[in-house]
């Protein structure tokens, strides 16, 4: 279980994004997290995945905290592939170290062999975000995190995509916490959907 506890933030100690939140996602469940644009989806999102500390409360995997160190067991997508990736590192760099490569998987994100040897200010936003959706995925999550992650890419690369991020979430027993604006897709992925700001 993914459990978010009585998060609180406050990035300038006077502005509160997040005001005592709770929630959790379950292994194999699909969560759909919805709330109005500047409501705190994505800050929420990055505290769940570690990348942010909380002022109060805390963020449990199995009852126990986030490590500090190493491969964290939650694992975020964001909707800006360009941030995510470091500039001075090639592709095949980046998804090194997530872990070992699955060639496969690459070929189902639509991760192009070429790519591997550039730099991330070589390819396009789509492109980027293929690598960090494949990068995700190769360090087998025990949940993750997806804030508007296929927005950069086409309607038909986005059905694609999610296809293979839900057959492997599926295979690992994963779960997903899912942000999008999409009430189609929310739909038709989540199977709960949890409205930030209300128990």
């Amino acid at each position: 279980m993914l459990e978010g506890r009585h998060i609180t933030y406050a990035p300038d100690g006077k502005t509160t994004v997040l005001h005592d939140v709770s929630l959790t996602v379950a292994p194999e469940e699909r969560v759909a997290l919805v709330a109005p644009s500047g409501a705190g989806k994505t800050t929420l999102c990055r505290i769940l995945a570690g990348y942010l500390r909380p002022d109060s409360g805390e963020v449990l995997v199995d009852g126990v905290p986030l490590p500090s160190m190493g491969r964290c067991p939650v694992q975020l997508i964001g909707q800006h592939p360009e941030l995510a990736l470091d500039p001075r590192m090639t592709v095949a760099a980046s998804l090194a170290e997530a872990g070992e490569t699955d060639a496969a998987l690459l070929e189902r994100v639509g991760v192009q062999r070429q790519w591997m040897g550039r730099y991330p200010r070589e390819l396009s936003g789509g492109e980027l975000q293929r690598i960090c959706i494949a990068r995700a995925l190769l360090a087998h999550p025990r949940y993750l995190v997806a804030d508007e992650m296929t927005t950069s890419l086409d309607v038909v690369t986005q059905a694609r995509i999610w296809a293979v991020v839900l057959e492997e979430l599926a295979a690992n027993g994963a779960g997903l916490l899912m942000v999008t604006h999409s009430p189609a897709l929310t739909q038709r992925l989540a199977t709960c959907v949890v409205q930030l700001g209300r128990p």
